[in-house]
């Protein structure tokens, strides 16, 4: 029996249909914290790499239970793998973390905007992020470090709940290491353990020095840490232009065509979730929009 020509073989489907989820297999899984994890993926079919921009997103689907958004944390340099950094919020992300090595996982993407890194050349880079917040920013972090040469003073400030919270403590001791790389932890409620700093992580900003005539601040967290870092950003010099935030909603296509991401006149999925701050200032403001 002759093949139909015009018949669509599904790896065809994956390279044309945004819809389309691609096989990929879980290489990795990391216990980060009690309610989050780390999954390290690698495509089972013949795509050999995957590449993605620092900021972008996306859908991972666990097979009989549904797709979930989730932003990329890994390493821009390593396209032999995709790295997802998940919390446990809902049914699929609790089948997800139930997931172990060798197991297959859907994945559609990447989508969305990205990190400003290249208009951050020449400047100071301020990175502030508020609980899992740090996982969409970790690869601006490995891109700043890959090319440092690009950026002047780099500076981290980094908040969470409690000291058990914390994502990725290794590779915080290891930036800290970088002379030029200025790391700066608080948590929220401190244990006997903790020697750290205690309080919110914007009582971190007063610290920093920044030229605010070169400076752009990238901020990823809850919506309330976002709009309180924001002012304290402010007060600091920086002005909304400098700033970019990246927003969070329930995102089912990834392509802008279902409206359950609208955010205003925008998509979260289309265009963000990453934002200069003035493009959405207004409409930050308005709770529960």
């Amino acid at each position: 029996m002759l093949s139909n020509p015009n018949m669509v073989t599904y790896e065809d489907a994956v390279h044309q249909d945004p819809m389309v989820p691609e096989p990929f297999m879980i290489e990795e899984c990391v216990e980060e914290t009690q309610d989050t994890f780390t999954l390290v993926l690698k495509p089972r079919e013949e795509r050999t790499e995957f590449t993605f921009q620092p900021g972008q997103f996306n859908m991972l689907y666990v097979f009989g239970a549904g797709e979930v958004p989730i932003s990329i944390s890994g390493n821009p340099v390593h396209n032999n793998s995709v790295t997802h950094t998940t919390r446990v919020v809902g049914n699929v992300t609790r089948l997800m973390r139930q997931l172990a090595p060798g197991d297959t996982i859907g994945l559609r993407g990447p989508f969305g905007s990205q990190w400003p890194l290249q208009e951050a050349e020449g400047k100071d880079v301020v990175i502030v992020a508020g609980g899992i917040g740090l996982a969409p920013l970790r690869p601006v972090i490995y891109q700043v470090l890959n090319e440092r040469e690009k950026y002047r003073r780099v500076t981290l400030l980094y908040g969470t709940r409690t000291p058990k919270d914390i994502l990725y403590a290794k590779e915080l001791h290891q930036w800290r290491s970088h002379f030029d790389m200025e790391v700066y932890v608080t948590v929220d409620n401190a244990d006997e353990t903790w020697r750290g700093n205690i309080g919110v992580v914007t009582s971190l900003i007063p610290r920093i020095a920044v030229d605010v005539d070169h400076v752009l601040a990238m901020v990823c967290g809850p919506e309330i840490m976002m709009n309180f870092t924001v002012r304290a950003l402010r007060t600091h010099g920086l002005t909304y232009q400098d700033i970019y935030i990246s927003m969070e909603r329930n995102m089912k296509c990834a392509v802008g065509f279902c409206g359950h991401c609208q955010y205003g006149p925008y998509f979260i999925c289309k265009d963000g979730p990453v934002f200069r701050y003035d493009r959405v200032k207004q409409i930050f403001k308005i709770a529960e929009i």
